[in-house]
């Protein structure tokens, strides 16, 4: 999906909106946040949203499809190497440094990520959102052996792995203050990729 696409399926208001509400999250946090606290955001009223969404959930709803979208425009490209474009991919899920911003908005999306133990919507959500990350790895795997550059491996568990590992690091970042795990889980992982995975 282009960002074009993205552009066809939300329009601008709808795009506003999103953008009010992840400037809501990032301030607010999911407990504190309220139909209220984005409309200001927007410089509307509450019954504006009210007129697009029925709740606060349902809104939230929408955030994480509009979130899906951009995740699938920011990673579905073929540009580099098989390898090149794996050690990537895990370097965007796993950056050394964040920005006072990126890193509030990593920490709600694992606040959010909390609320999909008791809500299936959320849970659906994520679900997709995940798979698109593995998928996305197993395409580069798969491309990688096809060219010859991977060993020929299960693509879909090394993918799984891979995630698994990128995902626990996230977690562990945004809700202890153990530094430098993510460095050591990022090393470790292209480690992986340039001798283990790499054909040789």
């Amino acid at each position: 999906m282009s960002e074009d696409t993205i552009g066809n399926r939300w329009s601008e208001s709808e795009e506003q909106i999103m953008e009010a509400t992840r400037r809501a999250l990032l301030q607010h946090g999911y407990a504190q946040l309220s139909i209220s606290r984005i409309a200001d955001e927007l410089n509307q009223s509450k019954a504006s949203l009210y007129y697009h969404y029925d709740s606060k959930e349902d809104l939230l709803q929408s955030f994480l499809e509009f979130t899906i979208d951009r995740l699938e425009a920011n990673i579905d490209t073929d540009d580099e190497a098989p390898n090149r474009e794996l050690e990537q991919l895990v370097e965007a899920l796993l950056p050394l440094q964040l920005s006072d911003e990126e890193s509030q908005h990593r920490a709600v999306m694992v606040e959010l990520r909390s609320q999909a133990v008791m809500n299936d919507k959320f849970r659906e959500q994520f679900t997709e959102i995940d798979g698109l990350i593995v998928k996305r790895m197993e395409r580069i795997i798969d491309r990688g052996i096809d060219e010859g550059v991977f060993r020929n491996v299960d693509s879909r568990r090394v993918a799984e792995h891979i995630f698994a590992t990128t995902s626990g690091a996230t977690y562990n970042r945004a809700t202890t203050d153990r530094s430098a795990a993510v460095a050591a889980v990022r090393v470790s992982l292209l480690s992986y990729i340039n001798n283990e995975l790499i054909q040789g």
